[in-house]
């Protein structure tokens, strides 16, 4: 349950799916396989060593193209296993078509 108390509905893959971790520049890649996802938090199973890597801020590169991602952190690490969970965009930092044309004084 949230925090709010709606129910967070989870999905988990019999099989995992695959997908990558990509740092946030683009520095390094590492391939893995996605157990479980819900809205807020995944469970990772990754393929080679993260030892030295940066995962307080990554990419979860949910496409082999790279069109569908998530922003993500490391909540924890038990092996192989790592849960992660979704980072949401900072709050009143998008404007309105309009706040933005008035900004630039079209």
């Amino acid at each position: 349950m949230t925090e709010d108390g709606k129910v967070v509905e989870r999905v988990t893959f019999s099989r995992g799916y695959d997908v990558c971790m990509m740092a946030i520049d683009g520095t390094w890649r590492r391939d893995c396989v996605l157990n479980a996802i819900s809205d807020n938090d995944a469970t990772l199973t990754v393929e080679g060593s993260i030892q030295g890597l940066n995962l307080k801020e990554f990419f979860l590169l949910l496409s082999s193209t790279g069109l569908a991602y998530r922003r993500c952190e490391l909540v924890r690490v038990n092996g192989t296993e790592m849960d992660i969970s979704f980072l949401k965009g900072k709050p009143g930092r998008k404007r309105s078509a309009s706040a933005e044309a008035e900004r630039i004084g079209a």
